[in-house]
């Protein structure tokens, strides 16, 4: 959530960033301004007010002390006019600061300036372009023919024990699956980060403080009779640990790491792009979670796009590094990093990580903040990153490993499944 100081600093600049997102603010800003101005007035009438009271509240006892009862009770009668109009004061007071609260939390997060601007995914930067030789055999299948072929991913049984898009992992796809969640939290873990194991489900403070809450609540499972959601992904509850908190400047960097399932209705989804595991309901991802000082967060955000992308060439599939573009970027994103895979059986790439530095904008929906070294408080930064998404892994790994005689499994994932080909 933007903070009111930042919008109100130069809210000429608040908008003309914001239509870098292709977001026109320009009325919004212009209303929350509006709205800051209006609680500010009612606020010093409301002061002036209650100071009159607790004038009036001394000079009625005096009045009384020294038996001036007639100008005691004109002066009760005034406090009474007084208390009435402090809690007509206050009703607006609090109503104006929920419609500005409630303005606030619809503009997104402004864009950084290292955004390339752009409205869909084709003006998206591609900042780095790794293409393997990938040696296919005569009629490569895609990866749901080899889930069929070799019985390790079932769809159909997923289908008939919940729907479309909760596939089945089985045998070798069951090992296939535990073994990469190992290996990415393995090497997470090497990488400094704390291992962390959240619930699935989150109540609404969690889903507003990361900004899944009201933004995205069309795309939450939600649980109603407990009004908890479950979670589409880790950052979630993760971020959410530190909620409400105070730092001392010494405690950065904060790295952690977890692997949960997830789980996205993905409404609207629909086609050729969503078969197989290339768009799923549940899904199994291992993410990274970072909290950091204001004057770091872009050199941390740096390292984290170099170690996914450590991960990836660990596997040894073919890559590409975007730079998101205004348009495409999310709602609470101030700049993003995605990495997709290249399946050749498809001929199209498969986006398997964002890794996002949000600055302060989620902080300041958390409460998330610290103590500097200058003894005043200052809001965090906050990042996450895939590290990494599942299923597209799988489908890449699956497709571009297969030979005439099954599918091999990359060397540094041998030591985790225990088997060198799925056959």
């Amino acid at each position: 959530m933007l903070t009111l100081k930042q919008i109100r600093e130069d809210s000429a600049a608040v908008v003309e960033r914001l239509a870098v997102k292709g977001v026109d603010a320009e009325a919004t800003v212009a209303l929350i301004c509006q709205l800051d101005d209006r609680r500010k007035s009612v606020q010093t009438l409301l002061d002036g007010v209650l100071a009159d009271q607790n004038k009036l509240a001394k000079e009625i006892g005096a009045l009384y002390a020294s038996g001036k009862r007639e100008e005691a009770e004109a002066a009760k009668s005034r406090s009474g006019e007084l208390k009435e109009q402090s809690k007509l004061l206050d009703d607006e007071l609090r109503d104006i600061t929920e419609r500005l609260q409630a303005e606030i939390v619809t503009l997104p997060n402004l864009p950084s300036p290292l955004v390339p601007a752009g409205r869909t995914a084709e003006d998206n930067e591609i900042v780095k372009n790794y293409i393997a030789d990938i040696d296919l055999p005569e009629n490569a299948l895609p990866h749901w023919e080899l889930a069929r072929k070799y019985d390790i991913i079932d769809f159909e049984l997923g289908v008939k024990l919940t729907g479309a898009g909760f596939p089945v992992y089985k045998g070798k796809g069951a090992a296939l699956q535990r073994a990469l969640i190992q290996f990415f939290i393995e090497r997470n873990v090497a990488a400094g980060y704390n291992e962390v194991m959240p619930p699935l489900m989150v109540n609404e403070a969690s889903g507003f403080g990361t900004g899944q809450l009201p933004d995205k609540e069309g795309q939450m499972y939600h649980v109603t009779a407990d009004n908890f959601y479950l979670i589409p992904t880790a950052e979630v509850p993760v971020t959410n640990i530190y909620r409400d908190t105070i730092l001392e400047e010494d405690e950065f960097p904060i790295r952690m790491t977890a692997y949960t399932p997830c789980f996205r209705r993905e409404a609207g989804s629909y086609g050729k792009d969503v078969r197989g595991l290339n768009r799923l309901h549940q899904f199994d991802k291992v993410e990274i979670v970072r909290i950091e000082h204001p004057d770091r967060s872009y050199a941390a955000l740096q390292a984290m796009v170099e170690h996914v992308e450590s991960l990836i060439v660990a596997l040894g599939l073919p890559y590409r590094i975007v730079k998101l573009c205004g348009g495409d970027m999310s709602f609470t994103s101030a700049l993003t990093y995605d990495f997709e895979v290249y399946s050749k059986a498809q001929d199209r790439w498969l986006e398997v990580s964002s890794v996002s530095n949000f600055e302060t904008f989620q902080a300041n929906r958390l409460k998330l903040r610290y103590r500097g070294h200058d003894k005043k408080i200052h809001l965090c930064h906050t990042l996450n990153g895939s590290a990494l998404a599942l299923p597209r892994i799988v489908a890449a790994l699956l497709e571009n490993n297969q030979t005439a005689h099954g599918i091999a499994i990359p060397g540094a994932l041998q030591l985790y499944t225990g088997f060198e080909t799925i056959d």
